[in-house]
């Protein structure tokens, strides 16, 4: 038995987790375009790149006490760039409960040659927090992109540590409050909730990695786009919009775009706003259907932006013919799992995605679930 094809679709069916839906109202002919074909070095490049930057430390109300600047590489190149350029001094330790965090774990011990303590969890579940020595640099994700379960909150950091905190936040910025204090080192890119390209990474330090920076210089040979220091001190530059190498002035300007639109919807707390309505409207959904589950089981530890749902009776081929038949009917793009974790779904819920769409997605999801069982 199929069930009945719905009336209405997502205005927007963009739920992919990365690159995710560009924010609302967004068009390319809506962008500033006059930097373009222009050097990124001119006055007219610098001036918009140092305009970005201001832009994410007000929408992400970013304390003086931080640096914030624009990197190759996108998220991945910010976090081995810091991994890269600081590890090494101490000892470490790594938080792995999804793909992304094994590969922080991968990079310390197969390219740095570092012995990390590690602790890990199953996809859905979160290591012990109260296991963590900050006597180490500790390596964690705020936000696990590929299962769903976030940090709750940084209480489990304690303000005086030895080690730095180093936090891929890719899928957590402009979602949930961070607490600065609690974090020496923050990478993400504006692929994620901004809704923006990717490419570029952003790579927030506070001061006692500034000072690592500069007092410390690691046993390995480092590439000129991880190079963070000039003649013993930070280069300032960077964080001015001063590249190391040439961006794409394009991606710039579609990231001002969007934090603009950040801006227009209230800033953080509207953002954040957005994101809870949509992870809520998609509890709704989960809620009502008893084939439906959360892998993050614990609502503390669960993702408002990148949503993991396990599906009754399902494998990797049935998921792939799920997606396979909204796709094709243009419900919902890229809504499969990461091919790494549990077969399932994976739902965007970040703020460029308009709630409305998550509700209208719904009806979709009972639809090709009959339709896939009954093939």
């Amino acid at each position: 038995m199929t069930a009945p094809t719905p009336a209405r679709k997502p205005a927007r069916p963009f739920f992919s987790s990365g690159p995710c839906a560009k924010p609302p109202g967004y068009s390319p002919e809506k962008l500033a375009t006059e930097c373009l074909g222009r050097s990124h070095r001119a006055k007219i490049g610098k001036t918009r790149l140092q305009y970005c930057i201001d832009l994410m430390r007000e929408v992400l109300g970013l304390p003086d006490t931080h640096r914030i600047g624009i990197v190759p590489g996108s998220d991945t190149g910010a976090f081995e760039m810091a991994m890269w350029t600081m590890l090494g001094a101490r000892g470490v330790t790594a938080l792995a409960w999804e793909s992304f965090g094994e590969g922080w774990v991968t990079d310390a011990v197969k390219q740095l040659k570092l012995e990390p303590k590690v602790h890990r969890a199953d996809y859905g579940q979160l290591p012990d927090l109260s296991k963590v020595d900050f006597d180490d640099d500790v390596l964690f994700t705020w936000n696990g992109t590929t299962s769903g379960v976030r940090v709750p909150d940084g209480e489990w950091i304690p303000d005086y540590r030895q080690g730095l905190t180093f936090a891929d936040a890719t899928s957590a910025v402009f979602a949930y409050d961070i607490p600065w204090d609690k974090i020496d080192v923050a990478t993400f890119s504006w692929q994620k909730v901004l809704g923006g390209e990717g490419g570029h990474g952003v790579l927030i330090l506070g001061p006692r990695a500034v000072e690592r920076l500069e007092t410390y210089t690691p046993d390995w040979p480092l590439p000129k786009v991880f190079r963070l220091v000039s003649k013993g001190k930070l280069a300032e530059g960077v964080f001015k919009g001063e590249t190391i190498n040439t961006p794409s002035m394009l991606a710039v300007e579609d990231a001002i775009f969007a934090l603009e639109w950040a801006k227009s919807v209230g800033g953080l707390e509207g953002l954040k706003a957005r994101c809870t309505a949509n992870a809520d409207a998609l509890g709704k959904i989960v809620a009502e259907r008893d084939w439906l589950s959360h892998l993050a089981e614990d609502k503390g530890i669960r993702s408002k932006t990148s949503v993991c749902l396990s599906v009754e009776g399902a494998d990797a081929d049935f998921i792939k013919a799920m997606t396979g038949a909204l796709e094709k009917q243009g419900a919902a793009y890229d809504i499969a799992g990461y091919r790494d974790a549990p077969a399932g779904l994976r739902i965007w819920c970040g703020a460029t995605v308009d709630t409305a769409d998550i509700e209208a997605l719904g009806p979709w999801l009972d639809w090709a679930y009959a339709q896939t069982k009954a093939a």
